[in-house]
């Protein structure tokens, strides 16, 4: 059994904000399988999956209800109830330091201020369990960290946020399925930025002007001192 975490904050108001990205994912993995949420005690919603091939492998997908600070408290007792070590956690994440777009999974490393994260370390006392990151961006300037991660997702955004989830659960899938390393292989490359415009032509040399050449009878005049003059007279066109 595997249990998959995707962290957010209860209630309507938050549903479409930065910060419940985690939560929108285990949605689709649930609205896929045709699987119902149930209230798990206090501190969570849970919903029981199947995910991959032929029976494939059991999955509680994990919603906390104890707001995003307080992760931990809904985390730590099932993983204790149902006996399962950090092999078995995935836990699906906004991530600030990744451009929107970017989606990627890694094993293990610090919580990088997600405070969600950062709990569920405290409570579990390591750091040894997958994380799937999906990009909300920096906040842009004037905008501070709580207010930009609990801001609604732009109209423009919608499309590849759709695009997003439904990666990312894909990409559940493949982790319970087939293991870490081959949902990081099909997936660690996913960017849905725009690519960079090219770079603008480099402009043309320029044409090097062309040489002076005296006009029929004139007399070229010499430089002063002889400067430029190798000797010898200068005629006058005009002398017979």
């Amino acid at each position: 059994m595997k249990l998959v975490v995707g962290l957010g904050n209860p209630g309507v108001g938050y549903a479409q904000t930065r910060h419940n990205v985690g939560w929108l994912v285990v949605d689709e993995v649930a609205r896929r399988a045709g699987a119902t949420w149930r209230k798990e005690g206090k501190d969570a919603e849970v919903a029981e999956v199947r995910l991959g091939p032929g029976a494939g492998e059991k999955v509680l997908l994990v919603k906390p209800l104890t707001f995003m600070n307080a992760s931990g408290k809904a985390v730590t007792p099932l993983m204790s109830f149902y006996k399962l070590d950090g092999a078995d956690l995935l836990v699906v994440q906004d991530d600030l330091d990744s451009p929107f777009g970017l989606l990627k999974l890694r094993m293990g490393g610090r919580h990088g201020g997600q405070n969600g994260l950062r709990d569920i370390i405290r409570l579990l006392g390591h750091e040894a369990f997958a994380r799937l990151k999906i990009g909300i961006s920096r906040p842009p300037a004037g905008w501070a960290v709580p207010d930009w991660v609990l801001s609604r997702w732009r109209e423009e955004e919608k499309g590849d946020l759709t695009e997003l989830v439904r990666l990312g659960a894909n990409a559940v899938g493949v982790w319970a399925a087939s293991g870490l390393a081959e949902a990081q292989g099909q997936f660690n490359g996913t960017d849905l930025r725009p690519p960079p415009p090219p770079p603008p032509p480099k402009p043309a040399s320029p044409k090097p002007a062309p040489a002076s050449v005296p006009s029929a009878g004139t007399t070229p005049v010499s430089a002063p001192g002889g400067a430029g003059h190798t000797g010898g007279h200068v005629e006058n066109p005009e002398e017979g």
